[in-house]
């Protein structure tokens, strides 16, 4: 089970979601497209005119709330068959694909969407490249020199795609965006104090290319001691110069700190992909992200105009018996995090369009694919897992499902992700997967099995029987271990995953 194959199901119930947003007052609702709900696999010419009228259908549908959309075009969805065909971004035909898109998405929401991003989180790709770029590499490749290859593609189409838009229509704005959050030095030894410039300068080239319009000297420099060749071409310098940014967005959770090859014992920590040493002076989320309001305001620092796209807090919120969700601790975070982005603009003069958070409604965790990871404000319930399939399969299993003295709440069934009943229930399958001759933990083989079974790769069921599961598929990692780490209360049933 995917969790993220339904997520919310924003396609049957935008009508109802854009209204409690207009309910609530916002003025901007930040959303993105999906690249093959209008191109099915990315290369093709003519778009698919169903997924462009769903699009239209939902900007119209803004507009009559009073509801201005912020849209970025890519968002961690390069279309698989152009990774299957051309290799991602590493591959150059993708910047007239991505130009093809641009063109034709601009020209039918013209007057409709006033506020654009290229790409989210672009220095992503440093980090998580399949997500960032749909990046696949080979053994023994070069991952840097492509993830560099990749990272400038993109930065050629972003600029060409800001060409088109304001070609089309002079009135839209064009942002790039990045994940945000400054690098501190762990300590005043000249060698932290180095590394957190060098990983601000990693973090930020990319930015620095799209809103000044050329390769900072740093990066330039440090391509040339890697030995690595971006493909860079006179029309590349020429459009990047030619069309820099009207904006610059970002996402903002967390400050990182760095340390130096010469201070190597430090405590170390991870938030939002980028790891970094623990930092003393700050309390973090209960996965683990430093929290740092004044962080924000140091993050707030440009010349151009900076647009705050995602910023929230992801906590696992308990529904209490009434239906409420006493949540004060995001309510704090918020405010502590707004009231230096007020500073920000009232003391240092930055130049700020606006602030969304991440998410208006609670969503399946991009990071961890879990829905325990709650960030919203509106609690979406059973919709997320009320497709036919999932629907029988609880109701079938919810017999099954006990702990020493609980059997789980009917109730409670429509909340549970399920990927836990997988789990819980995953002795019994096991059993009768690999028969009574299994011995031992019967959850693991289990579970890897049925993960690689849906996704079309089982090894023979006698390899994972006998704990032999050697080639299993990656996705167990992703897919399955974060709900270890799940707690489930409610009333007086309780299950701790990671027991």
């Amino acid at each position: 089970y995917y969790p993220a194959q339904t997520g919310i199901d924003f396609y049957h119930h935008y009508k109802e979601d854009i209204a409690l947003f207009a309910e609530m007052g916002f003025k901007t609702f930040r959303m993105s497209l999906a690249w093959t709900r209008i191109f099915p696999n990315g290369d093709e010419t003519e778009p698919n005119e169903a997924g462009l009228a769903f699009y239209e259908d939902v900007f119209r549908e803004c507009q009559a709330h009073g509801i201005e959309p912020l849209v970025t075009i890519t968002h961690f969805d390069c279309p698989i068959h152009l990774i299957k065909e051309y290799g991602g971004w590493r591959n150059r035909k993708l910047i007239d694909f991505y130009k093809n898109l641009a063109t034709t998405i601009f020209t039918r929401y013209k007057g409709l969407v006033k506020y654009w991003l290229t790409f989210n989180e672009i220095n992503m790709i440093l980090h998580l490249p399949f997500m960032g770029a749909g990046l696949v590499f080979e053994e023994g490749e070069n991952k840097e020199a492509v993830e560099y290859l990749a990272a400038h593609n993109e930065l050629v189409a972003s600029a060409w795609a800001t060409k088109i838009a304001h070609e089309i229509d002079s009135e839209v704005k064009i942002g790039c965006m990045l994940a945000a959050g400054s690098y501190y030095p762990y300590s005043c030894r000249p060698g932290d104090v180095r590394q957190a410039q060098i990983d601000n300068q990693s973090n930020y080239f990319f930015v620095d290319v799209q809103s000044r319009g050329y390769y900072p000297a740093y990066a330039v420099k440090k391509l040339e001691r890697l030995g690595i060749d971006v493909g860079m071409t006179d029309e590349d310098r020429e459009i990047l110069a030619a069309t820099t940014v009207d904006f610059i967005s970002f996402s903002y959770y967390s400050t990182r700190c760095s340390a130096g090859a010469d201070n190597p014992d430090v405590e170390r920590t991870q938030g939002n992909a980028f790891a970094g040493a623990k930092n003393p002076y700050l309390q973090e989320s209960q996965w683990g992200w430093a929290i740092d309001p004044l962080g924000f305001r140091i993050t707030l620092n440009d010349q151009k105009p900076l647009f705050v796209v995602e910023n929230g807090l992801g906590a696992k919120d308990v529904v209490e018996e009434d239906g409420s969700i006493n949540d004060d601790y995001r309510i704090d975070y918020l405010r502590q995090h707004i009231a230096a982005m007020r500073d920000a603009v009232t003391e240092d003069g930055v130049d700020l369009l606006g602030y969304t958070t991440w998410g208006p409604i609670d969503l399946v965790s991009a990071g961890t694919g879990e829905m325990s990871k709650r960030y919203g404000f509106i609690f979406p319930g059973a919709r997320m897992w009320a497709t036919p399939e999932n629907r029988a399969r609880i109701a079938q299993d919810a017999a099954l499902i006990t702990t020493p003295n609980t059997t789980v709440p009917a109730e409670l069934l429509a909340y549970i992700d399920p990927m836990v009943i997988e789990i819980l229930t995953a002795p019994r399958r096991a059993r009768e997967i690999f028969g009574e001759e299994k011995k031992g933990d019967w959850t693991t083989p289990y579970m890897k099995w049925r993960v690689d079974e849906m996704t079309g790769k089982t090894e023979p069921y006698s390899d994972y029987a006998n704990g032999t599961t050697s080639g299993v598929n990656s996705e167990w990692q992703t897919r399955v271990q974060y709900v270890f780490q799940t707690s489930i209360t409610y009333g007086d049933f309780e299950v701790d995953m990671s027991s």
